[in-house]
């Protein structure tokens, strides 16, 4: 699942101006975990610089956003099931986890969630 869809992360990402403007500041490394799965991805100036799939022996990045796959599957569907729909949600269901210095992360969060957000299949309505 995110295995697949962090090539399509990177590129929406960096092809989004408006975002990478409000990520201007953002210079950090998170990772993500999907269950055994994890991926580190660098942003530099808003921009996703790298995405690196795992396993690592010592990873080196500023916070981790944790999660069940069958999280990470709802939260990444079409239309989101309520609870799933946002990375709060999922901590308030106790099905995410966010670790680490969380600073960056708070003080960026809606860039994150947006960027989190571009994993979602994008819906064309008529």
């Amino acid at each position: 699942m995110l295995v697949d869809r962090t090539e399509q992360m990177q590129q929406r990402v960096n092809d989004n101006a408006r975002l990478v403007w409000r990520g201007r500041f953002v210079n950090t490394t998170f990772l993500i975990e999907v269950g055994e799965t994890s991926h580190l991805v660098e942003v530099v100036a808003g921009q996703i610089k790298s995405i690196r799939p795992g396993p690592f022996v010592m990873p080196s990045w500023s916070f981790a956003l944790r999660a069940v796959p069958e999280a990470w599957e709802k939260f990444c569907s079409a239309e989101p099931p309520p609870g799933f729909h946002d990375l709060f949600a999922l901590t308030k269901r106790r099905a995410l986890r966010i670790e680490g210095d969380i600073y960056p992360f708070m003080s960026n969060l809606y860039y994150f969630k947006c960027v989190m957000a571009t994993l979602r299949p994008v819906v064309v309505t008529p």
